[in-house]
């Protein structure tokens, strides 16, 4: 995906998980987007910053990457949800691109990726980033409302909401 394609995907998720959290459309609904929009935002678009140098859907596109990502909530109070956008930029090109990523990178090239995917360059993009998007709702939606031993309110305070 491009980076269009990934910053709508970002603010569609944003959007979204305060709704997930906050369902009744309340002022806390609102604060939430805005609190976790800028972080995913910028999560989403970080992994391309290796078009500018590096080894494009290599260099940022790889698990170590995800992991000082997911590590960083621990070591600095601001951005943590920035690991949200880089993984969901991540299942974008995965899932909704052809080409996929190396996610074992330096230690292999290969790239990982569903075959169902299209071109960033197609005009089915923009749909397949909506349709992903949606994915990654329903399994946000799946993990507050449906896994049994995570209520609503332990989610909020695991996301820190």
């Amino acid at each position: 995906m491009d980076k269009r394609g990934h910053v709508l995907n970002a603010a569609l998720l944003s959007v979204g998980i305060g709704l997930l959290l906050y369902p009744s459309l309340e002022e806390r609904t609102v604060l939430t987007v805005v609190e976790v929009a800028l972080p995913i935002v910028l999560g989403a678009l970080f992994p391309d910053v290796d078009t500018a140098f590096g080894r494009h859907r290599k260099t940022f596109h790889n698990l170590p990457v995800l992991a000082i990502f997911l590590a960083f909530p621990y070591y600095f109070g601001n951005l943590r949800y920035v690991w949200i956008g880089v993984l969901t930029h991540y299942v974008l090109d995965v899932v909704g691109s052809r080409r996929g990523i190396a996610f074992f990178y330096p230690l292999a090239d290969e790239e990982w990726g569903f075959p169902s995917g299209v071109t960033t360059s197609s005009k089915w993009a923009t749909a397949v980033t909506v349709v992903v998007t949606l994915i990654e709702l329903g399994t946000v939606a799946a993990v507050i409302y449906l896994l049994p031993q995570v209520d609503l309110e332990y989610t909020r305070q695991l996301l820190g909401l």
